[in-house]
């Protein structure tokens, strides 16, 4: 599941943004079309892992939002075990690589207490962060419950490293477990700011957001028609007051968002380029074309934290002090974008347009742009279809019970003799 990715942004989805995997996924496999999730990174998460609403597992918001009002309190009952532990307790081996945005603020220490982070939720190995972002550079990272340092090295990036963890961790249970089925919960931090990536990958987008996003909305919507993830008689929404033309920018800061959107253009690339590694690694150990493969492009829609003319360090605006960054301030920046000294986002227009067709972003529940996110399913030994649409409108609440009835797995009644409530969602499997 990659992190702040509307459905506008991928080229599978008719965005401008390459992403040869997904695309590779859904000529061998389904695209959906009409898939959901909250507006928000921690609620869809939960959402996921228990197959419950995000208020029905007290994840009405972020962790860092939590107060002590029902649905609101950041506490996953244990009457809503994970599919992880559900796995883990019918023989599967478990890992998580990424992000962690489940556990409670109070709880996010090196001390802990640790039953709410993902080793004390029924996965075996943990690699990852705890929080809503981090530094792809630098990273505050944990294996298990206990912090390490990222490698020393000058070309290091997050992404990169949770691949090669993975794809070691997948290679190793296969050596020597090679009869026993494994779950891989793999959750990079990117897309989300900081928008942080190699120079070589966002300057393969000069000059192609020159246009700006209200000609860019356009096209996306022309390529969306032609694949046909969009009906053919769909009309772009309406640009919102709120969200300025991209003829009312001043020259400099058209220069200053254009390189906002190509330095995210090429995160989002690379990223997809990670999962691209991990199919690589899945068919060199011959077990591609039996492993149910999901990949959600977005736990969200994309997000409009970066301000109206995007922000070199997302803390600034974050801690109402937007001032600082004049547009003096930001060119003399511009060549630090995707940076290690920068932890920067783009403009709030080029959220919009990722999110095309739709209305609005992130955070905003109430429109498609906040809640509907690309997801292709591929399962070649176990879906005969290859490089259709489904239109079935799913949630993301809808994955859990979807993988329990592809693994042959009841939904369980009692989890370590807990009574459990019923798993929310409904099992995607029919529409294969």
């Amino acid at each position: 599941m990659i992190d702040d990715v509307g459905f506008g942004a991928s080229s599978a989805f008719g965005g401008p943004c390459e992403t040869p995997t997904a695309e590779r996924l859904g000529k061998n496999g389904l695209k959906y079309n009409r898939f959901h999730t909250t507006a928000l990174c921690s609620p869809t998460r939960q959402a996921f892992l228990t197959g419950r609403n995000h208020h029905s597992v007290g994840f009405g918001s972020i962790t860092e939002l939590a107060t002590s009002a029902p649905g609101y309190n950041a506490i996953r009952p244990n009457s809503a075990a994970t599919i992880a532990e559900t796995l883990q307790l019918n023989g599967y081996s478990t890992a998580h690589f990424g992000k962690c945005h489940e556990v409670p603020p109070w709880e996010a220490n090196p001390i802990g207490p640790f039953e709410r982070w993902p080793t004390g939720g029924g996965f075996e190995k943990f690699y990852g962060f705890v929080g809503g972002d981090t530094h792809q550079y630098a990273p505050a990272l944990y294996d298990g419950v206990t912090p390490v340092d990222p490698p020393d090295d000058p070309n290091y990036h997050l992404t990169e490293d949770m691949a090669s963890q993975a794809i070691s961790w997948i290679r190793t249970q296969k050596t020597l477990a090679p009869d026993k089925p494994f779950f891989v919960y793999f959750a990079p931090g990117a897309t989300h700011a900081p928008h942080h990536v190699p120079k070589e990958w966002s300057d393969k987008y000069k000059g192609k957001f020159d246009k700006g996003w209200d000609k860019t909305r356009e096209e996306i919507l022309k390529r969306q028609k032609e694949l046909g993830v969009v009906p053919p008689e769909a009309v772009l929404t309406k640009r919102h007051e709120e969200i300025p033309a991209w003829d009312d920018m001043s020259e400099d800061e058209k220069i200053i968002c254009a390189r906002t959107m190509e330095v995210y253009a090429g995160f989002l690339e690379h990223t997809d380029a990670q999962v691209g590694k991990l199919l690589d690694a899945l068919q060199d150990l011959d077990i591609l074309e039996n492993t149910f493969f999901i990949y959600i492009i977005g736990d969200n829609g994309a997000s409009a934290e970066g301000t109206i003319n995007g922000t070199f360090n997302e803390m600034i605006p974050l801690n109402a002090f937007n001032e600082l960054e004049t547009v003096e301030f930001m060119k003399e920046r511009l060549d630090q974008f995707g940076g290690p000294n920068s932890y920067n986002h783009y403009a709030v227009g080029w959220a919009h347009a990722m999110d095309t067709p739709y209305q609005w972003t992130k955070q905003v529940a109430s429109h498609w742009g906040g809640t509907r996110v690309g997801m292709v399913i591929h399962w070649p030994k176990g879906i005969k279809s290859k490089g259709e649409i489904r239109k079935q409108f799913h949630h993301i609440i809808d994955i859990a019970p979807t993988i329990l009835e592809a693994a042959g797995l009841p939904q369980p009644l009692k989890v370590n003799g807990v009574q459990q409530k019923p798993i929310e969602g409904v099992s995607m499997n029919y529409s294969f």
